[in-house]
This record gives C-alpha cells, sequence and structure tokens, in this order.
C-alpha cells in the first residue's frame, strides 16, 4: 500500500464518527489508541479520491468527419412494423476503400455505443443516455466498408430472453406477429430476419444471440470468449459477456465475423485473441467440397441436452432429424454423457446474479478497458423512479445480488470455480469429437406476456428457455445456433391457423476453433431446407 500523505487538506470531512461507521459496516472494532492514525489514513484517502474525481475523464476520440453521423432520428411507427428499430441513422467510413463489407448494412444491439446516438438500452430504468465514444465493433463494420443504419431494440437492461420487455414496446416474431422474436438481441434478430439489414451486432450474456436468432430462424455466434472485443458496449457481468454476428446465412456470419473479430488491445475480455491481422479466414468454408464434406469429422450431441424437464418431444425429434443428416455430409454422430452440462444454468446463475448486481452498483472492477462513466452514473445509485421504471427482471438481479452478497458471500467464488469444472468437462469431450451439438431452446417461439401480466407470469414465458444456452457463456466456447426445422406452436394466437415457427440447433467448438464450427454449420445448411422440415 502507498500512501503520498499524511496530512490532510483544510476542511477534511472525514470524523472520527466516519471511522466508527464504516468499523460498525465491516463488523469490527478499532482500539482506542490506534483511531487517530486511521482516521488520517481515511482522510487522506479521501483527499485522493475528490482529487482524482475532479480530473478529466479520458474518452478515446471519435473522427465524426470520416465516419459522420447522418440523419439520426427515432423511427416513425409506419417505419418500424415489428417495432425493432431503437434508433435510425447512416454511418459509413468516408475512407473506406473495399473491404469485407463493402457494400453491406448493418445494426448494432442498443447497448452497442456510437457517438451521439441514442442508446435506449431498452429501458426507462435509465433515461436520455447518449454514448460518447463508438464500440471497437462500430469502428471495425465501418473500416471494413459496412454501413451502419442504427440501432436495434433489445431487451429491458438485455434481462429478458423473450421480446415483450423493452421499453419502447414489444418487438414481433418475424415470422408470426403475437410470438417472441426472442431476447436479448431482438431487434437484431428480426431486422436481419426479415431483411432491413445484412447483419447484426448481438450481444450475448445468457443466449442473448442464439435466442433470437433460434425464434427469428436466422443464424447467430456466440463467438470464443474474448475473441471480439467489448470496449464499448452495456455490460451485464464481464465475465460473461460475448458480441457476435447475427446473419440470415452461415456463410455471411463467417465474412462478418472475420472483420470483427482479434483483440482491440484494450478490452481485457480480447486480450488472448490473436491480432485482427491473423484471424482464420472464416469465409474458406464455402470451398468445402460438394462430395461427403465433413469426412472423418467426429460429432457428438450432449445426452444432457435432451433431458430438460421443459423441452418439448417434438423439439428432439427434430434435432434428431437434423443431425441424422450429418451422416450423409461423412461425419460421424454419437452420444457423449456431459453430466455437469444440467447444471450449467444454475453455475451461470450464481456468477450473473451475483456478478451482474456487482457490475451495476459498484462497477466492473479488476478490469482492463473503458469504462462509459456517463452510463455508470445513471445505473448507480439507484432511486425509487429507476426502481419503478426497471423490468421484473432487473428488479430480480438487484434484490438476488444484495440477498447473495450478505448471505452466500462466497456464493460467486465457488460459481466462478464451477464455471471452470464446466469448461474442463465441455473441453474433455472435445478432445475425442470436432463438435458438440444441442437443441439450441426446449420449445418453439412462445405468444407475448399480456401487458397487465404480473412478475411470475412474465418470467414463467421464459422458464429454462436458455438452459441449454447459458452454460457456454460460462464455458467460453464458441457456439453457433442456425435453424433445422418448423413446429407448430402449441398455444397463442396462431395455434388455429397452424402457425409453424423455428426450430434450432447449436454447434459447440473447442476455444478458438470457429473454424470447425463453421464448417459443420455450412456444410448441412448447404444441403438441407430447414423451412421444409
Amino acid at each position: 500500500m502507498s500512501v503520498f500523505s499524511l496530512d490532510a487538506k483544510q476542511g477534511n470531512p472525514v470524523t472520527t464518527e466516519t471511522l466508527d461507521k464504516l468499523c460498525s459496516q465491516l463488523g469490527v472494532q478499532i482500539d482506542g489508541d490506534e483511531k487517530e492514525d486511521y482516521r488520517r489514513l481515511l482522510a487522506v484517502f479521501h483527499d485522493a479520491s475528490e482529487q482524482l474525481m475532479a480530473m478529466e475523464d479520458y474518452i478515446p476520440g471519435v473522427d465524426e468527419e470520416r465516419f459522420s453521423r447522418e440523419n439520426v432520428h427515432y423511427p416513425e411507427k409506419i417505419d418500424n412494423p415489428y417495432g425493432a428499430w431503437a434508433w435510425k441513422c447512416k454511418v459509413i467510413d468516408k475512407q473506406a476503400e473495399g473491404g469485407r463489407l463493402q457494400g453491406k448494412t448493418f445494426v448494432l444491439k442498443d447497448n452497442v455505443a456510437l457517438k451521439g446516438v441514442p442508446m435506449l438500452l431498452g429501458t426507462n430504468f435509465i433515461k436520455d443516455y447518449v454514448p460518447d465514444c463508438d464500440a471497437t465493433v462500430a469502428t471495425r463494420i465501418l473500416e471494413a466498408g459496412g454501413t451502419i443504419l442504427g440501432k436495434a431494440v433489445c431487451e429491458n437492461m438485455c434481462h429478458s430472453a423473450t421480446s415483450h420487455s423493452s421499453g419502447t414496446g414489444i418487438v414481433e416474431n418475424p415470422l408470426a406477429k403475437g410470438y417472441s422474436s426472442g431476447g436479448s438481441s431482438s431487434g437484431s434478430g428480426v431486422l436481419v430476419a426479415v431483411g432491413e439489414c445484412d447483419g447484426a451486432i448481438g450481444a450475448d450474456q445468457g443466449g442473448s444471440i442464439r435466442v433470437p436468432a433460434a425464434n427469428c430462424g436466422i443464424v447467430g455466434l456466440k463467438p470464443t470468449f474474448g475473441l471480439v472485443p467489448y470496449t464499448g458496449s452495456g455490460s451485464n457481468e464481464p465475465t460473461n459477456d460475448h458480441l457476435g454476428p447475427m446473419t440470415r446465412t452461415v456463410l455471411d456470419n463467417a465474412i462478418f465475423l472475420e472483420a470483427i473479430a482479434g483483440n482491440d488491445n484494450i478490452d481485457d475480455r480480447s486480450f488472448a485473441a490473436p491480432h485482427p491481422s491473423k484471424i482464420p479466414t472464416y469465409s474458406s468454408i464455402q470451398n468445402l467440397p460438394l462430395d461427403k464434406p465433413l469426412a472423418g469429422k467426429k460429432f457428438a450431441y450432449i445426452k444432457e441436452s435432451l433431458s430438460l424437464p421443459a423441452l418439448d418431444p417434438r423439439v428432439i425429434d427434430t434435432f434428431k432429424a437434423a443431425i441424422s443428416r450429418y451422416e450423409e455430409l461423412g461425419a460421424t454422430v454419437e452420444e457423449v454423457s456431459i453430466p455437469i452440462h444440467s447444471k450449467g444454468a444454475a453455475i451461470w446463475t450464481g456468477v450473473s446474479k451475483v456478478g451482474g448486481y456487482l457490475t451495476k452498483t459498484s462497477g466492473s472492477f479488476g478490469r482492463r478497458g473503458h469504462q462509459m462513466l456517463t452510463l455508470n452514473s445513471k445505473l448507480y445509485p439507484m432511486g425509487q423512479d429507476n426502481w419503478d421504471n426497471a423490468y421484473v427482471s432487473t428488479k430480480n438481479i438487484f434484490l438476488n445480488g444484495l440477498y447473495a452478497v450478505q448471505n452466500f458471500p462466497l456464493l460467486l467464488a465457488k460459481a466462478t470455480n464451477l464455471s471452470r469444472q464446466l469448461r474442463d468437462a465441455y473441453d474433455t469431450a472435445l478432445e475425442t469429437y470436432d463438435v458438440l451439438l444441442t437443441p439450441t431452446l426446449p420449445y418453439v417461439a412462445t405468444s407475448h406476456a399480456s401487458l397487465d401480466a404480473t412478475p411470475i407470469e412474465q418470467i414463467t414465458k421464459q422458464i429454462g428457455l436458455t438452459t441449454n444456452t447459458a452454460p457456454f457463456n460460462q464455458s467460453g466456447h464458441p457456439v453457433l445456433a442456425m435453424p433445422i426445422g418448423m413446429l407448430e406452436v402449441l398455444e397463442g394466437p396462431g395455434v388455429e391457423a397452424g402457425v409453424k415457427l423455428p426450430v434450432s440447433i447449436q454447434v459447440v467448438g473447442k476455444w478458438w476453433d470457429e473454424m470447425a464450427v463453421y464448417e459443420a454449420a455450412y456444410a448441412w445448411e448447404r444441403t438441407n431446407d430447414w423451412k421444409t422440415m
């Protein structure tokens, strides 16, 4: 510990009573003859903290002449039929010459910063927030020749896996209005599915890329933890934060990842990732041979992923029919038991509830990267107005997190260790198999909760939904979700009309082996029409 002065400034507010109050909160006492020493040490710390907070914040600049922001506006209802647009604009790199994404259009999930374009975060918990920086992924899209068309609605504080929670209203399923488009990257999934953009950035903390990909019938990748820098994006909990590409096809997804992946030397999540210049050419999957493209590959489906309490038996049948087609492509498919997979969602809960609470109150401590202080200041301290405008899941995180801090103080540490055990278990299986397979979701998209739904009724719409997705946020493995068939809905407004919605598969690979994931997904997609299955 370094102390640079023992003399407090005149007017310093730290008193013996201040010290006594802190000791009471810690449940300890300080000997009377030592109190003045500790008071002085606390007083000089106060002065140092005050001096630091008075310094001007460091905010990396944005070249707004090169990356100009044009026509920034909130869309009229007629231009937003699915409720998926959070904000519209047009941003290009005026110096771009060609590039992987030349001529293509993109949107950002509305927890990803774009300077000068309001960030709603799907919520009224905080209001009137406008970022003062650009996220790394935004810059990389622009530098690769892409055009950013705006921000896609995300669910309330990114805390819902269904699409009825946003402060701007319901986000409709692109295949059947009245049904969930999935969350929390709901708008991203919809805008890609209906063709209003070529690709979208999603953020996945428990399945938030893969759930809307599944419900909307598109392709969504949660990359290896840290492969895509998280700089300039709103965090739920740093160890399960992932940004990734959402597209209509596997090949487009691979091309998109080539443009946004790689260490940015800012976000410590990305420090283990390759330099952007050394990212594999994922798009080379298009050169796979037509005959037996997966010859010699060994795949396995996780036995425990098919024994979830909420799993629709029809999903199992669709999943098994889909993976059987891998044999026609030259691969073998076996069953593998990974018992801890069934505990993966519980492990994720221990991290996401406690860590999510701490992130929103004390900030993402112990991290290297850029903190969006103006956003942090809106999250905490929290007032009654914030609370009244919070979604049920947000309130639940605050209550669960504070309760755990007070009653289970080692829960976050224990869940962190179990996350390592979860990763090791998947790694062991991946020593034998090239990829692992699971259903993405246990059932097709549900109808929206009613506007007057109780907290329990809102949560009921997503019970068990992320049981197969959340474990891989804690293990960090790359996982791609893609559609493999259609099933009739069992409830909601589309029952009598026989409405069908997508079923999705997850393809899980080794850390940093997105190539194997893409190969497996592309080979299947190229030879199957999921809409007829």
